[in-house]
């Protein structure tokens, strides 16, 4: 039962958890700024979510890549130890396979990083400067953003999920529901208004 589950903080968890909503507060000032002139609330609210999406790619998953490309997070030591390998330690206490470089997972990433880093940017300059192209690469980069989470978890699910600790709340409902739900539920969000988007270009198309 939940009531009975070991809460799991420890003090690398709240560092690492605050260095993550330093990130989000970060990510809110520069895409309130880039997002100044929007009208549409919606708009706005994705705008903050691209930066922060953005973020996270180039820096900690990122860092991910780089150490586990050749070696793995849990051998590794570097000048960034304290904070993203840090962050990373943390998590895999709730998933082994990323301090362990599993080759999916690693791979993943690599396209993760590089692809969908790049989309959230274009992205944001086609919300911020209304470009006609801006639907179309919204929906590549949710469609993307899904299928990582499910070739993420799946696989592992199919194995029963031996890499995974469930025993703390932190691990289960803050590292594993919360965060990887983030990148579920939004593209989903943005997948519908996109759809909305285009049905209605379409609609108005039609009559014309």
């Amino acid at each position: 039962p939940v009531c009975n589950m070991d809460v799991g903080l420890s003090s690398r968890a709240f560092y690492c958890l605050g260095f993550n909503g330093l990130q989000f507060v970060f990510s809110l000032i520069v895409a309130l700024r880039l997002g100044k002139n929007l009208v549409c609330k919606a708009d706005k609210g994705i705008v903050v979510w691209l930066v922060y999406d953005a973020v996270v790619h180039f820096t900690i998953e990122a860092v991910f890549v780089v150490y586990s490309i050749g070696t793995t997070i849990d051998k590794t030591s570097g000048p960034v130890e304290d904070i993203l390998l840090a962050v990373w330690r943390e998590y895999g206490l709730a998933d082994s396979r990323w301090i362990h470089a599993d080759p999916t997972i690693v791979a993943l990433e690599i396209v993760t990083v590089i692809l969908c880093g790049a989309m959230c940017v274009i992205l944001i300059e086609a919300i911020v400067n209304d470009r006609p192209y801006r639907h179309f690469i919204q929906i590549t980069l949710c469609v993307c953003e899904l299928y990582g989470g499910w070739m993420t978890f799946c696989p592992e699910w199919l194995t029963g999920s031996p890499s995974l600790d469930t025993s703390k709340f932190i691990y289960l409902w803050c590292y594993l529901v919360f965060f990887n739900m983030l990148w579920v539920v939004l593209p989903v969000y943005m997948l519908y208004q996109s759809w909305t988007a285009v049905s209605q270009a379409a609609k108005t198309k039609k009559i014309e």
